[in-house]
């Protein structure tokens, strides 16, 4: 679409015009504007506009700075909007569409109320009376509740600077966002958007008496201090779900002095089959700090090493979770245990620990110890218009009955999703496109994957807080799930009926229907642990690291037939040893030929290359396909036999982590390939950070539990490590010294 015209805009008034000063009424629908489609300088001559039609469009705000003094409607259906804050310049509108916008809400429906002082229809309904309640009433009754706690906690400084007053300012819109509660929960992240409004009109009206102050405050104003960052306008409360952490004295510790607040309701995603109907499920932040709920005990349970034929019934009694409570937590800094070796050519990265938090617990307990995290992941930043800044901040971690969606930056949990009896194993990111109402194109949206015990995946689009259908997988549980980077609608599914199966669950409509198709099953003789499709060749290959081995397989869609046996099985040195190492629970690839991968009990990760070890692949007329991988290089890691304590990799970084027994991380900065592989010398860790030693006031630090599982963002500003015994904990990268 190219720019808005002058000619086009006298093209589409009606009656036709020959001044924009005349025009009354204007359809610009169906014409796929963005929000920078919209000049304003061109659009505010349109100074006697009465009704302006924008549906159909790909709106996500109305350009700032738009002033129409005359304008009475405005159709907004079927746009793509999110921040509502930005209509606050349109005071005279008196009625309002804003059907099938996929990311407004409730709360956003209350903000037009206050924003729009003379709306009265609002989708086709006479919203009158809910308009002066919320206007009046219940703008009255948290006005009260705000100059209360300034009268008791609060006092302009003697010597009022703009430094002093910003201060003030702070500390009271924070604590009113805080504390004062009112109305149902569903109407939180409205509530503290009003208060914070309220508390900075009655500043002023403090520090600039002699000036009247609307009702209202400067909508720039608005906007710029709802300073909670969360992707689609889903702002969560700045009490939700964390463990803060206090750092070492130069890092600011948070406020311990919160107090703690009931939860928001919470409405589980229903367990019925449900492929083809969206379910819209509420973001589910928890409200409130209170003292940490760690509790050190010299008995905590470790994770035992099991048989073979132990393991499956192993992870099907893992415990389950049901809420996330928020949490303070002392903590002392990551110590390097290891010196930094001299294989690195760049100076390695310096991590410090950030947020612990316990976001799975049962029942809001500060003493659940019992469930057990297994995997985590960063959001592509595919689904915020490109914005990698917001997006690789939200990872997504599962455990018990529950996902969720952590903010890296502020340590909150931002959503939570929950299947009662359920217990996720695994979970998987990916991008597919959304058809769109009235053929207006197709979007990209971020979905997320999570399966586990009940063999069913469930598919949804935190975005938009939808949990839009799930399907069976496998009657027994799933071990793994996995994207394809390259066509988002292909998924890999791991069970423990020992089978590999790919699936197309195509793109989503309007109203959430879709179709799952499955394209391969792919067969192993144990369970599937972890999935990696080589960078430069995913849509040919698949390595499956498996409970009795590490196999590849041809996943090409034009070949037959569906059912497939392995092409090979990557052995490895370790396996001359006297003990049974075949169990391959850490698998990723570190660039587009070299692998990370160890055995269980191995006491050290291997690197090696793919094409190399392909190469030798054996005769397809050979019964035999063992093939021994080509190892570049043996790493130092943890003698321990706990299982399925898994490694992860950042390609752009060149860093391997693998956590291990005792709640520390083994990092690894490999650089300088070519110097360093085949050397013959096992290399030690670069740097191992220690567990982070949270304490409970007055009761003492816990214990470093196993890692089962680690993840980082692309660029590793920030790494995430999922215990054994419910702790997720937030390590940021810092300026090296």
């Amino acid at each position: 679409m190219g720019k808005i015209t002058e000619k086009l805009l006298l093209e589409r008034c009606t009656p036709k015009n020959t001044k924009l000063e005349q025009v009354k009424t204007l359809n610009l629908s169906k014409l796929g504007l963005k929000s920078s489609d919209l000049p304003v300088p061109l659009l505010s001559r349109l100074r006697c506009l009465e009704q302006l039609d924008l549906s159909g469009n790909r709106l996500q705000e109305m350009p700032s700075g738009l002033v129409l003094p005359s304008l009475r409607s405005l159709d907004l259906t079927n746009n793509e909007m999110e921040d509502v804050t930005t209509l606050d310049t349109l005071t005279t509108l008196e009625d309002l569409r804003m059907e099938d916008n996929l990311y407004i809400t409730v709360n956003d429906n209350y903000k037009l109320i206050i924003l729009l002082p003379m709306l009265r229809f609002y989708n086709g309904k006479d919203i009158s009376n809910t308009a002066n309640h919320v206007r009046y009433a219940n703008s009255e009754n948290l006005r009260k509740r705000v100059l209360a706690l300034w009268e008791t906690s609060f006092s302009l400084p003697d010597h009022r600077t703009a430094e002093k007053l910003a201060i003030v300012e702070r500390d009271f819109v924070s604590a009113v966002r805080h504390k004062v509660k009112y109305g149902p929960s569903s109407l939180t992240d409205y509530t503290k958007w009003r208060v914070e409004m309220i508390a900075k009109e009655h500043l002023r009206s403090l520090t600039e008496p002699n000036e009247e102050h609307r009702d209202t405050e400067e909508p720039a104003d608005t906007k710029e201090n709802c300073n909670f960052p969360f992707p689609a306008k889903r702002k969560r409360s700045a009490s939700a779900v964390k463990c803060d952490v206090t750092l070492n004295p130069q890092k600011i510790a948070r406020s311990s002095r919160l107090q703690s607040i009931p939860h928001k309701a919470e409405r589980p995603i229903s367990t019925t089959p449900r492929t083809h109907k969206a379910a819209q499920i509420p973001a589910t932040p928890i409200r409130g700090q209170s003292k940490l709920l760690v509790t050190p005990r010299n008995g905590l349970r470790e994770k035992q090493h099991q048989s073979k034929e132990d393991m499956p019934l192993a992870k099907r009694t893992r415990k389950s979770a049901r809420q996330q409570r928020s949490t303070e937590v002392h903590e002392m800094p990551g110590k390097v245990i290891c010196t930094k070796s001299q294989h690195s050519s760049q100076e390695p990265v310096s991590l410090q620990p950030l947020h612990v938090l316990q976001c799975h617990s049962k029942q809001d307990s500060p003493d659940d110890f019992s469930t057990q995290l297994w995997a985590c992941s960063f959001q592509p930043p595919l689904d915020y218009n490109g914005d990698v800044n917001g997006a690789t901040r939200i990872v997504a971690t599962c455990g018990g009955e529950s996902v969720c969606l952590i903010d890296c930056e502020t340590g909150l949990v931002m959503k939570k999703y929950k299947v009662p009896g359920e217990e996720f194993f695994s979970l998987a990111w990916s991008t597919v496109l959304m058809s769109r109402k009235g053929n207006v194109g197709m979007r990209p949206c971020s979905i997320l994957a999570a399966g586990g015990k009940r063999g069913l995946v469930k598919l949804l689009h935190p975005r938009a807080n939808m949990a839009y259908g799930e399907f069976r997988a496998s009657r027994k549980a799933l071990s793994i799930l996995c994207f394809s980077p390259r066509q988002g609608n292909l998924l890999f599914t791991g069970s423990y009926d020992k089978n590999i199966l790919l699936w197309d669950i195509g793109g989503v409509d309007s109203d959430y229907n879709f179709k799952v198709t499955q394209l391969l099953v792919l067969e192993t003789t144990s369970t599937p642990l972890h999935f990696c499709l080589p960078p430069a060749t995913p849509d040919t290959h698949l390595l499956a690291a498996c409970e009795k081995g590490l196999h590849s397989y041809n996943i090409q869609l034009n070949k037959d037939p569906k059912k497939r046996s392995e092409e090979m099985e990557i052995t490895f040195p370790v396996y001359d040893k006297d003990h049974d190492y075949h169990t391959i629970d850490g698998l990723g690839f570190l660039t587009n030929d070299v692998v990370a991968s160890k055995s269980h009990m191995q006491g050290s990760i291997y690197l090696w290359s793919w094409n190399d070890t392909r190469a030798q692949r054996p005769n397809k007329k050979k019964k035999k396909k063992e093939v021994c991988a080509v190892i570049l290089v043996e790493l130092q890691w943890s003698s321990t036999d706990i299982p399925y304590l898994s490694l992860n990799t950042c390609p752009s970084k060149g860093y391997v982590v693998c956590g291990d027994e005792r709640g520390r991380l083994w990092t690894y900065h490999v650089t300088d390939l070519k110097a360093n592989f085949r050397s013959g010398k096992a290399i030690p860790a670069t740097e191992i950070l220690a567990w982070p030693l949270p304490v409970r006031n007055g009761q003492g630090p816990v214990e470093g539990p196993p890692i089962n599982s680690v993840a980082m963002d692309p660029e590793l500003r920030y790494l995430v490590a999922l215990s054994d015994k419910n702790m997720a904990v937030v390590w940021i990268r810092t300026e090296s010294s």
